[in-house]
């Protein structure tokens, strides 16, 4: 099973010195989602992080850095948005619709399907049922290919792994532990990755 982590949709300090730890701890996936932000804020992130992990991360706006810093590859949210043309390069997509996960297969390297559970840092709520993600599985549409997202935490990898996900998708589990406004440092952080890479393997 496969170990994802998400950034924050928001930059905050101390960001590229957590993420340059995630790595150094043997973080194999990144993905930057930071929807609302300027190219600059990115560009500064990448700046401050080591060049040996560019080919880790992945991007869900301003794909053009990926050419600029050689990272993996760039994610597509929107399900209804087409592949950039000519993108030959690692790509991966999210969708809340089952009925996606044929076609997105074969022309993704993963496809991530929310929202299992609700989210841990926003307001989104879950938007399928137990029921809809077995019988998915058991028409082979949900597989090595497909990566769990929503809500995912330390406590329900097991359960996805049992639905027969290929990978996970950790945010707000991971990053509701850690807060600059109160001084916590990112030990805890770190301490808790440690035991979500035990949880997949």
């Amino acid at each position: 099973m496969k170990l994802i982590i998400q950034t924050l949709p928001t930059y905050f300090v101390e960001e590229d010195k957590i993420l340059t730890a995630l790595f150094e701890e043997g973080l194999d996936v990144l993905h930057i989602n930071k929807p609302e932000s300027e190219p600059l804020y990115m560009e500064r992130l990448l700046s401050l992080l080591p060049t040996k992990v560019y080919g880790k991360i992945v991007i869900h706006q301003n794909y053009y850095l990926m050419k600029e810093h050689d990272l993996k590859g760039i994610h597509i949210d929107n399900p209804d948005a087409p592949i950039p043309d000519g993108f030959k390069r690692h790509i991966s997509r999210s969708t809340y619709r089952i009925s996606d996960l044929k076609g997105f297969k074969k022309e993704c390297d993963y496809v991530m399907l929310h929202s299992l559970f609700d989210s841990l840092h926003d307001e989104v709520k879950a938007s399928l049922t137990i029921e809809e993600i077995q019988e998915a599985r058991r028409a082979g549409l949900i597989d090595k290919h497909v990566y769990a997202l929503g809500g995912m935490s330390l406590e329900n990898v097991q359960q996805a792994k049992d639905m027969g996900f290929g990978g996970v998708v950790i945010c707000g589990d991971l990053w509701n532990r850690f807060s600059i406004q109160h001084g916590i440092n990112f030990h805890e952080l770190i301490s808790h990755f440690k035991k979500l890479k035990k949880a997949i393997s």
